[in-house]
């Protein structure tokens, strides 16, 4: 498929979780509405565009909103109320579109290149899709359309709130060129400071300079910045479920019905993933375990859970699968976990624990584990804990 022919979506629900506690409270509409920061040690999780201009932003501690922002309403918020209505509107955009990505947990990404043979044009049918959304969710959403996701993304950007924009092919260019080059996705605050020293604050300088250029000023990565600014993106949407789980599992020599040990195991598998998970900055939405009996019959037994990719939350979750269905009487041949439902985001989807304590925890632990191993630091109960063999 010619680049240039390529129609790629995306699709970006509004100041989400603010705009579902507005759905469920409309008295909050128009007001400096803050998620999280509710306790002393808390952090904020969200906020809306009224509380914005006052100079909120997600993970300022709340005792920084509260200064900044006296009279915005706090709410704790729900992760299982988000998680809900994230997948609602999931559902909707895969009835409708051919290719979707669940890129996180309020933005898609949709490819419908050549729909256009069997629909009115693409960009009526997005905004006719989006109305649909708007409707059935009670949700406001802004999408952009062009021929990658790239620029699709940033096109999003630039409608909201509750905007569309269409890029049309070949205008890629001329699009990026007058924004700051912290507009590119991937293009953090350290980096930014880097090439505004050098020179290079918006796209079109960057345009305008050869990719080789820019490579001799700031090494490999310059050929890909450069290829970004020019609006030049190939990445496909992904749809596969392999890329969409993450799992493992034990075999047991010799079978076994020991409670106390299966149960040491699901710790220790969970903290593998867990880590896993926010490593590759992740979060999941549905858990399930897997049970082999020495007759070799196997269940498999399933939950979503609000999109997390915290320990002690999908720990629970798999313990009470567990609790749930297994039976002492039966001996066990091999027991596995399994974290489906992935999309972007990690420590942010955890923030409505309501405290810092907890996000720093997991933080400190994974840098020791980056250093020194992923066995360097583990729960008590899996010290000395017997190693199942495979």
């Amino acid at each position: 498929m010619e680049p240039s022919k390529r129609r790629i979506v995306h699709m970006d629900l509004d100041s989400f979780f603010v705009s579902v506690e507005r759905k469920l409270n409309p008295e909050l509409l128009g007001k400096p509405v803050i998620i999280g920061g509710t306790s002393g040690r808390g952090v904020v999780s969200s906020c809306s565009y009224e509380a914005r201009k006052f100079g909120v932003t997600s993970a300022m501690p709340g005792a920084r909103a509260k200064q900044l922002c006296p009279h915005g309403i706090f709410i704790r918020g729900n992760m299982q109320v988000y998680s809900e209505n994230s997948r609602l509107v999931t559902q909707i955009i895969e009835d409708a579109a051919p290719l979707v990505e669940k890129a996180s947990i309020d933005e898609h990404y949709l490819d419908i290149t050549g729909m256009d043979k069997y629909i009115c044009d693409s960009f009526t049918w997005t905004k006719q899709l989006r109305q649909k959304i708007i409707k059935e969710s009670g949700l406001p959403i802004s999408f952009g359309l062009s021929t990658n996701k790239l620029v699709s993304k940033i096109a999003t950007t630039e409608s909201k709130p509750n905007g569309e924009l269409f890029i049309e092919p070949g205008k890629e260019k001329e699009f990026l060129a007058p924004m700051e080059v912290s507009k590119i996705p991937g293009v953090g605050d350290k980096t930014f400071i880097t090439l505004c020293n050098l020179g290079l604050r918006k796209i079109e300088t960057i345009q305008n300079m050869s990719p080789q250029k820019l490579q001799s000023l700031i090494g490999d990565y310059g050929l890909s910045l450069w290829r970004r600014a020019s609006g030049i993106s190939d990445s496909e949407v992904e749809t596969s479920w392999e890329q969409k789980s993450m799992s493992t599992e034990r075999t047991f020599h010799t079978d076994t019905n020991d409670t106390k040990f299966l149960k040491e195991l699901l710790v220790k598998m969970v903290e593998e993933l867990g880590y896993d998970l926010r490593r590759s900055e992740k979060s999941a939405g549905s858990v399930s375990i897997k049970i082999r009996h020495s007759n070799f019959e196997t269940h498999t037994y399933q939950c979503k859970v609000p999109y997390t990719s915290s320990d002690h939350i999908l720990l629970q979750k798999v313990t009470e699968l567990f609790d749930k269905n297994y039976d002492s009487r039966v001996m066990v041949r091999l027991l596995g976990v399994k974290f489906s439902s992935l999309v972007d985001g990690a420590i942010q989807m955890d923030l409505f624990d309501d405290t810092s304590d907890m996000i720093n925890l997991y933080q400190s632990l994974d840098k020791i584990k980056m250093r020194f191993g992923e066995k360097a630091v583990m729960r008590s109960v899996n010290i000395g804990a017997p190693k199942p063999k495979e």
